[in-house]
């Protein structure tokens, strides 16, 4: 069942959205070689912490995962695509880094994720960043009232595929409001026209991820929850919550 949000509810989110653009910049800032991803982690529960916000990722599992999910960003690094649990791993010069945050304020959750290089880039990986970007940008241009979810999937789809780009099967944006995870699923590839019609209160997390190395294929890392590319080619994610409003997508996790 999708619940249609109210103006106030879409403003109340864009207050948890703020929050969640403010802790995935400070993670961004941090972000250097030799720094931890479980210092990134900490970077982040302290702007919740000010906030007064919570996690909707902190403790989170799903029926696939062994155990609840133990920190507040999800860091996914090269070959990770999503889902990424940070550890003491360093970070080293050229790594891409992709952090997915999440934040719960005044009872609504925001969700986004970012992807960048640390230190000196490699331009592939600069252009598969740009290009994780610019579906999302697509996928958010898509976001208006009287248009489908197919029509959201088939602008991501259209921008990774031209680029020679993979797309992860079955993994996609999805409903978000009250609970971090709510209908519909939105899927990263799909045909235009299709799927549920697009109405003013629609909350919905946008969230492209591209395999660099042009197939499709991922497998689930040992710890039951990070995603990796099964070519070894490094991957982006990039991901905005997005409201469908009769004056066109109002993106709620500005940064």
């Amino acid at each position: 069942m999708v619940e249609l949000k109210t103006d106030a509810s879409m403003d109340a989110m864009a207050e948890a959205g703020r929050v969640v653009g403010r802790a995935l910049t400070a993670v961004r800032e941090h972000a250097a070689v030799g720094v931890s991803l479980l210092e990134l982690d900490e970077v982040a529960r302290g702007v919740l912490r000010e906030a007064g916000a919570g996690s909707p990722f902190l403790g989170y599992r799903p029926s696939f995962a062994p155990t609840p999910f133990p920190a507040v960003i999800c860091a996914s690094v090269n070959d990770a695509i999503v889902h990424g649990v940070p550890d003491g791993y360093r970070l080293r010069d050229g790594d891409l880094v992709s952090i997915d945050c999440g934040a719960r304020l005044g009872g609504w959750a925001g969700d986004s994720a970012v992807s960048f290089v640390v230190g000196r880039a490699r331009p592939e990986d600069l252009r598969l960043v740009e290009t994780a970007e610019r579906a999302l940008a697509a996928g958010i241009g898509a976001a208006v009232v009287g248009n489908r979810i197919g029509d959201i999937a088939h602008a991501v789809g259209t921008v990774c595929r031209a680029a020679g780009y993979g797309i992860p099967e079955g993994f996609g944006g999805h409903g978000i409001g009250r609970r971090m995870h709510e209908d519909p699923p939105v899927p990263n590839e799909g045909r235009p026209g299709r799927g549920l019609p697009l109405r003013h209160g629609m909350v919905l997390a946008i969230e492209p991820m591209l395999i660099g190395g042009g197939t499709d294929g991922y497998h689930e890392a040992p710890d039951g929850w990070t995603l990796r590319t099964n070519d070894g080619s490094r991957a982006a994610h990039a991901e905005h919550t997005v409201a469908v409003t009769d004056a066109g997508p109002r993106v709620l996790t500005t940064r």
